[in-house]
């Protein structure tokens, strides 16, 4: 499963709607709307116009860090970090965390995450001069949680059946597939 990051800060050529949807065409199955620097009413219009793209290919959008736009959009779920999660009231939508540790995990399925966003795997360019974690990270995870792993930083064709093959039940991807979604299609052309 191809988990698609949103950036628009990061599309040189169109517009993330287009960039979105041709993700979704080449065979992406989630859209996690990244947005921070939105306040609540324009991500919600944008969540609006995405959700419908994700309609049109049975593909689920997951909102980032507003429980209200992922609530007020039927988002498929809501995402935050590990931080947030913990220290906030439940949830009556589907969650996703961000952890960045084993004990971050296993505290975030304790407390009913949905799926586990872990990373960042190996190095890059969101996160310059931060080591990637490697495969033994992901595998150490996903040998202490029965949720789902998703793994993501720096995941691309060249070690996405790596990742998949320590376990990963997907791959998030930002920076890549905001210039080009045409990565999506090489990117599960690997998998295989």
């Amino acid at each position: 499963m191809i988990y698609v990051v949103t950036n628009r800060k990061l599309i040189k050529r169109g517009s993330l709607y287009d960039k979105v949807d041709k993700a979704l065409e080449y065979g992406a199955e989630n859209i996690i709307l990244r947005e921070k620097d939105l306040d609540y009413e324009k991500l919600y219009e944008m969540a609006i116009k995405i959700k419908s793209i994700t309609d049109k290919y049975n593909a689920n959008l997951i909102v980032n860090g507003s429980l209200r736009v992922a609530e007020e959009v039927k988002a498929y779920a809501y995402h935050t970090g590990f931080e947030n999660f913990i220290s906030q009231e439940k949830f009556n939508i589907k969650t996703g965390v961000s952890i960045h540790s084993l004990e971050e995990a296993i505290e975030a399925e304790k407390e009913g995450a949905a799926y586990l966003l872990c990373g960042n795997v190996y190095e890059t360019s969101c996160k310059p001069g931060l080591e990637g974690k490697g495969l033994n990270y992901i595998r150490n995870i996903i040998n202490k949680v029965t949720i789902p792993v998703i793994a993501i930083g720096g995941i691309s064709e060249k070690n996405i059946k790596d990742v998949i093959n320590a376990g990963a039940r997907g791959a998030a991807v930002m920076s890549a597939i905001m210039e080009e979604p045409l990565i999506v299609k090489r990117l599960l052309k690997n998998i295989k």
